[in-house]
């Protein structure tokens, strides 16, 4: 019988103490260290069980890489165009946010000629078939398992042999071996090393759903972010219905995407004309503190709507809000507007938003945040038909951005007529691009060209 010993391991690090203390000496997180019992001495195990000899890198032959769709356009355009035999995927995200609803969707569209096994470690299995019925996903070749033992697991992943393999969710596995609480650091390096050499030593396609922390951050051991081949996150900021999907690494395809889905009593629905989502609504008519861009999400543009409101302010010191971008370029926009268009807002609130709950960082939307800050301001609308792509800079001038042909023709596809860019990049376009493209260098330019050239008053 192996001697054990007994030790406090962080849940946030990992690190692990002789001693438990209220604060973890690697991380200075509170309340972390939990008492594990763990063998005093044995082999240590690898996370992966790949060996090889020695090759020189020319005498390496690959193999084609063969990629087999989801079934869903807006998960395969994060993974690059589907699964790959052996890969190991994380799907991360808060709680409710729609992780169970979307593997279990995927998992019916996989097992279309393919065996997938659904493992739920939270829900029994007559709770995962109610909810497969509320989503009418039908399939002869889903089996479900309930379990969070992962000796159980692996047993039925060998009895049964499928292609895929859903588990829900890793936090909840714990090994038989090891005497750990489940959640733990310790069973959740441990289940997912071996998951992850179960699935490369078959080339069993893996998917697991991850808790995350009130911080955002995935829960257990950054290790589990480090030896599985893609880690998708749900964005974390809740919205009503919109569910933003995107890709924090990924060994087989892109990380510059993003998948976009809608919440219905159905489950998840894709979002594929991003366009019609975020500016549905917008009024038919022209309004003050509105103006419309392209941003690109990887290879994706979509258009997105700025608003702006501009009042005087009831406080010594006037007020500045940011929703869905980042409050400092924001503030240095401003800062350019009170230089070169001669905007005064020393008196005055001014309030800044993406429509329907986006995060951007894109610099092509520099020029739209500018046009829509002056129009409240001065009480004059923009027009409605033209769109706005550039980025601005601290001496005021409109600046390239890159794909700007792929941003123009979308926004001709969804019926704008106009548009105004870089005056530089205008003579690199194409003709045929269905929109009228103006060019201007600079903020006073635009400010001119679109609400004249008057000046707010001192």
């Amino acid at each position: 019988m192996p001697k054990l010993k007994t030790l406090y391991r962080c849940q946030e690090c990992g690190n692990s103490s002789p001693k438990w203390s209220g604060q973890c000496s690697a991380c200075s997180a509170w309340n972390t260290m939990v008492e594990e019992v763990v063998e005093r001495e044995t082999a240590p195990r690898g996370l992966t069980d790949f060996t090889s000899e020695a090759t020189r890198l020319q005498d390496v032959k690959l193999d084609h890489v063969v990629r087999f769709p989801s079934g869903i356009a807006e998960l395969d355009r994060l993974l690059g165009g589907g699964l790959v035999k052996g890969q190991v995927a994380l799907l991360a995200g808060p709680p409710g946010i729609g992780k169970s609803t979307l593997s279990l969707q995927a998992a019916a569209k996989l097992a279309d000629g393919k065996t997938v096994l659904y493992v739920s470690g939270e829900e029994s299995m007559r709770q995962v078939s109610e909810r497969a019925k509320r989503l009418a996903v039908k399939s002869e070749s889903l089996y479900l398992l309930s379990e969070t033992n992962l000796a159980k697991i692996l047993a039925a992943v060998e009895k049964l042999k499928p292609w895929a393999v859903v588990l829900d969710s890793v936090q909840t596995m714990y090994d038989p071996e090891l005497a750990s609480a489940p959640g733990s650091v310790g069973q959740v390096r441990e289940c997912a090393a071996r998951l992850v050499q179960a699935a490369k030593r078959d080339d069993r396609v893996v998917l697991m759903l991850g808790h995350v922390t009130k911080e955002g951050s995935l829960a257990g051991p950054k290790v589990l972010e480090h030896i599985v081949d893609t880690v998708l996150y749900f964005d974390t900021e809740r919205h009503d219905q919109l569910r933003v999907l995107r890709a924090h690494k990924n060994r087989f395809g892109p990380t510059d995407e993003t998948g976009l889905f809608e919440m219905a009593e159905a489950g998840l629905r894709e979002v594929r004309d991003a366009a019609s989502f975020f500016i549905a609504d917008r009024a038919q008519g022209s309004v003050a503190g509105r103006s419309l861009s392209v941003t690109l999400e990887g290879s994706r543009p979509m258009l997105v709507e700025a608003q702006s409101l501009v009042v005087y302010t009831k406080y010594p010191l006037p007020r500045r809000m940011a929703t869905g971008l980042d409050l400092n370029r924001v503030l240095v926009l401003l800062a350019a507007m009170e230089k070169h268009v001669r905007l005064r807002l020393e008196e005055r609130d001014v309030f800044v938003s993406l429509a329907g709950g986006v995060r951007l960082k894109d610099p092509a939307l520099d020029l739209a945040v500018c046009l829509a800050v002056l129009s409240s301001a001065r009480e004059r609308a923009l027009p409605a038909d033209t769109v706005f792509v550039g980025e601005v800079g601290l001496l005021g001038e409109v600046g390239r951005v890159p794909a700007l042909e792929s941003r123009l023709k979308e926004a001709a596809k969804a019926g704008f007529k106009k548009a105004v860019v870089c005056s530089r990049a205008v003579r690199d376009l194409p003709r045929g691009l269905g929109l009228d493209v103006r060019g201007v260098a600079d903020l006073k330019e635009a400010a001119e060209l679109l609400l004249g050239g008057e000046e707010e008053d001192s």
